[in-house]
């Protein structure tokens, strides 16, 4: 009796879903709110070649019930040690204001605020607005609010997510970090000064910047209140050229009239420094 057959193809699509359904995401060390260090998770995946081994031995001699399904340890890519060096030194910060009793707003400012807190960016790597925050949908939880729309005031699913790269934009402008990506909306906007702000659209005008240093950055921003904070951290071996960036004004309107997750009447044009 000669050796069982294998069909590859639907082998490697076996083995596609088995991985899908073993893969376990490494988690990076962490900050919480006071600043202690949350420790790095180990991730997984499986081992395929290994499993394709074991698959075709189980096929052979067919003496097994079951064939387990082996993993491969993922390491993240900061564990605690590479933290407790990276948040020695801020070296970029900004704060902005915003009305707190526009309940929509708000809540999409906090939830684009926890998806660039506690990032990362390595040397040479760059970071985007868009890559990093995702797409912006009701499934996710946000929620209307206003935005602008070839200059004129409109409500949009996201509105309220350029005050965070806005606020980014101007903590590592402050850093150091290489602009790569900027647009301004097609009118002022009242959380921070003419001309520093930072529209974002997921279809649209992205934000990103190069960490041109020798050393990691880490984010971190933060919202309480009306008050949104994005500070840069970094190591004290950093050679940080830090740039003088003016300060948002803390008055506020009584209600946020120019604000915007897509402005498709914008300048098409980066600005970098």
């Amino acid at each position: 009796m000669g050796s069982p057959v294998v069909n590859t193809d639907r082998l490697n699509r076996l083995v596609d879903q088995i991985d899908k359904i073993v893969y376990r995401p490494p988690v990076n060390a962490s900050l919480d709110a006071g600043m202690g260090i949350v420790p790095e998770r180990m991730g997984y995946k499986l081992d395929r070649r290994v499993f394709s081994q074991r698959f075709f031995g189980f096929m052979v001699v067919g003496d097994a019930a079951t064939l387990e399904a082996p993993q491969r340890a993922i390491y993240p890519k900061v564990d605690s040690e590479l933290l407790s060096t990276l948040k020695e030194k801020m070296i970029g910060q900004y704060t902005t204001y915003f009305n707190s009793s526009n309940k929509n707003r708000s809540n999409n400012i906090v939830l684009a605020a926890k998806a660039i807190n506690n990032q990362y960016v390595f040397p040479g790597e760059t970071f985007s607005f868009n890559r990093t925050v995702g797409i912006r949908s009701a499934e996710k939880g946000y929620t209307n609010a206003k935005i602008i729309v070839r200059g004129e005031v409109s409500e949009g699913i996201g509105g309220g997510i350029c005050q965070i790269s806005s606020t980014l934009y101007n903590a590592v402008d402050r850093a150091g970090m290489e602009i790569v990506q900027r647009y301004s909306h097609s009118r002022n906007v009242p959380y921070v000064p003419p001309g520093r702000d930072a529209t974002v659209s997921w279809y649209g005008p992205d934000f990103v910047f190069q960490n041109k240093y020798n050393v990691p950055i880490l984010i971190r921003a933060v919202v309480f209140g009306g008050v949104v904070s994005v500070q840069v951290f970094s190591s004290e071996t950093v050679n940080a050229k830090k740039r003088d960036v003016p300060s948002a004004s803390k008055r506020l309107p009584e209600e946020v009239p120019a604000d915007g997750e897509r402005d498709v009447n914008r300048d098409t044009s980066p600005k970098t420094r």
